[in-house]
């Protein structure tokens, strides 16, 4: 009985000896594997969701040409049929160029409407999501420099005229369907057009993307600049939300979008936003984003993305 026992002992050993190595030489081959650790790309598919940066920056030497648009009110007293619904007026417009001087590293520059504003901005990936780390990490600083006229006398100091935005953007995408990202950030403004309020304001944000099909997504955006102020203004201002469906036509990004900010550039809208979804302040207003490769690679295996 003893010997029986024993020996059905030693089989039952020897199996699991068997199935450990098996895992032990599994477990050594993924480590091995270069693949397993390969980064996750495609985040987002655009350097922008809709009113915010996204984590991703353009490839070493490729140019991104951006326009967007922000029509009028849909409601509200200056909206409806008079207006087509504010179509026959446009709150904002921006055409920009975004540079891919390394991989991670874009410089972008942009002209908006809205204050003549021009725009410079660095944005530098600093560390990417990878079946090892859980995360994408973008840092951003833009400056922003009015040229309208001055009616109001506000910038008798040409210092009054600029304004520096830091944001820390963080993002995971957690599947081949949704990504999400965490916008946390700090405006610094020269000029305010309320005594009561403050030049320099934290932001605090969302957006995501959930993916519909191989070319649609729906997106979204929403910003907090307001926790940060007074609540004793002289205007009511509120906290910036926008969602729109993301379309990929090949070398285009074009993007329809719905959103209670009338602006485009972060330095304008944030501090700025006087429309709200409930009073008729919603607007349409879409973006086409259209990618150029300026150097062609020797390297058959590398391609250019298109965003």
């Amino acid at each position: 009985m003893i010997s029986k026992n024993l020996k059905s002992l030693l089989i039952c050993l020897g199996i699991s000896c068997s199935a450990f190595a098996q895992d032990a030489d599994s477990l050594l081959n993924q480590l091995s594997d270069k693949t397993t650790n390969d980064p996750v790309s495609a985040t987002f598919k655009s350097t922008r969701v809709i009113i915010s940066q996204s984590t991703e920056t353009q490839k070493k030497y490729d140019l991104n040409f951006l326009i967007a648009h922000r029509f009028g009110d849909i409601g509200g007293d200056f909206g409806g049929s008079h207006t087509l619904y504010g179509l026959d007026g446009a709150t904002d417009i921006y055409i920009g160029l975004d540079y891919g001087i390394t991989d991670k590293l874009t410089l972008g520059v942009g002209r908006s409407k809205r204050d003549e504003l021009y725009n410079v901005f660095l944005k530098q990936k600093l560390v990417q999501q990878s079946r090892s780390f859980p995360i994408t990490a973008t840092a951003f600083v833009q400056g922003a420099w009015i040229t309208r006229k001055d009616g109001n006398n506000q910038f008798s100091n040409t210092s009054n005229r600029s304004s520096f935005f830091f944001q820390a953007l963080i993002a995971r995408k957690f599947s081949d369907i949704l990504s999400l990202e965490l916008t946390p950030g700090y405006l610094i403004r020269g000029v305010v057009t309320d005594p009561k309020d403050t030049k320099g304001l934290f932001v605090a944000g969302i957006a995501g993307r959930l993916k519909l099909s191989k070319r649609l997504s729906l997106i979204g955006d929403y910003q907090i600049p307001n926790f940060s102020r007074s609540d004793k203004l002289t205007n009511t201002y509120y906290n910036s939300l926008a969602v729109g469906l993301e379309i990929e036509t090949g070398g285009h990004v074009f993007a329809l979008n719905f959103m209670n900010t009338p602006y485009i550039v972060e330095n304008n809208f944030l501090p700025d936003t006087q429309k709200s979804w409930t009073n008729g302040g919603v607007r349409f207003g879409f973006t086409i984003s259209r990618n150029f490769t300026l150097h062609k690679s020797t390297n058959p295996d590398i391609q250019s993305k298109i965003y």
